[in-house]
């Protein structure tokens, strides 16, 4: 149990980690509540000072983001910083991003639809005070279509009995991490990366604050069902060894099943001595025990997958542009970057 000390530390800084993909509808009031937030920190806490960095990565968006971004940045150079994705990496790549360039003592990451309220930082940061190192925005409820509330739901239960980590329920990125556990999470060099579990494996200090998670502001969902799949599957293959061991399970099942058959058969052809016919019930179990192969063979190889993807060692993500670092040409083992250019027009694709 923490005591309640609060950390009298003037001049902190505070990082928030912001991905950006196809938010042009959305940047500006994303902004605006940012500042909000901050005259409302330094209501909060005058006797902290507290400095502030916001880390806009562009994941490769298609739309106006980087140009209302470049925009933010060349109003309020000091804190607006902006990297820029060569392609779409996906959105735990581009947090990834931004915590590898966030130099914060605290590192906020929050999504730039305005679903997660800027006003919960407050919360977070009153945690962060008390000594916690990480704090987590937990759902109290969302409102998202029935068709992702009800596989949400189940994976955060699933992940919560096979996960060899304590994950908890209903948490997403939203969270605030001190600059340890952030530079302890760059050590972790997965490429399939669920990032609110790898948080967690750190093993630092952590407590919950409950939210309401609200609508999305303006503009498209651009999280379809196929990339929170994806997430989902990289989250169970990152953190549980249960489906590959299933595979074991499953077969065992099956041949112990095939043996109680055949004895069964056997006895019941000596004893009556009648022939049993069986095309229908051999083909239902031909097809049923195919199905099951390929569906074995397919978390296999999603296990093999991530293996062939890891030995790779390719960078996570390349970086063609940033606008606000002090040295925008830094390369990092993550990071390649193009040559300063004058141009902010410029249209990035896949």
């Amino acid at each position: 149990m923490h005591a309640k000390i609060t950390k009298l530390n003037p001049n902190q800084k505070i990082s928030f980690v912001l991905p950006i993909y196809n938010e042009e509808e959305n940047v500006h009031r994303l902004w605006e509540e940012l500042q909000k937030l901050k005259n409302n920190i330094n209501l909060k806490y005058p006797q902290q000072k507290f400095l502030y960095e916001f880390v806009f990565v562009s994941d490769g968006s298609k739309d106006n983001s980087e140009n209302l971004l470049r925009e933010i940045n060349q109003n309020h150079y000091e804190e607006a910083k902006v990297v820029i994705f060569g392609r779409n990496f996906g959105h735990q790549i581009a947090v990834t991003a931004g915590q590898d360039n966030a130099t914060g003592d605290a590192i906020i990451i929050m999504d730039t639809d305005l679903q997660d309220p800027p006003e919960v930082c407050l919360d977070l940061i009153e945690k962060w005070l008390e000594g916690y190192d990480i704090v987590y925005a937990q759902r109290k409820t969302y409102k998202v279509p029935i068709t992702k509330k009800i596989p949400a739901f189940l994976f955060y239960r699933l992940m919560a009995k096979i996960a060899h980590v304590e994950i908890p329920k209903d948490t997403g990125d939203f969270r605030l991490i001190s600059k340890a556990v952030n530079d302890e999470m760059k050590k972790f060099p997965e490429k399939s990366r669920f990032l609110r579990g790898i948080s967690f494996l750190t093993g630092f200090s952590e407590i919950g604050v409950q939210f309401d998670r609200a609508d999305r502001h303006a503009g498209k969902p651009v999280y379809t069902l196929a990339k929170s799949m994806k997430l989902a599957i990289d989250g169970i293959t990152s953190f549980s060894l249960f489906p590959i061991r299933l595979v074991t399970m499953v077969g065992l099942s099956f041949s112990v099943l095939s043996m109680i058959f055949g004895v069964l058969y056997i006895t019941y052809a000596l004893f009556t001595k009648q022939n049993v016919s069986g095309w229908p019930s051999l083909m239902f179990a031909i097809i049923f025990t195919g199905g099951v192969q390929m569906l074995m063979l397919g978390i296999i190889g999603e296990y093999i997958g991530r293996i062939y993807t890891q030995v790779l060692d390719r960078p996570l993500y390349t970086v063609v542009r940033k606008f606000g670092f002090e040295n925008e040409n830094n390369n990092s083992k993550n990071e390649k970057n193009a040559e300063n250019t004058t141009s902010t027009n410029i249209d990035i694709g896949n």
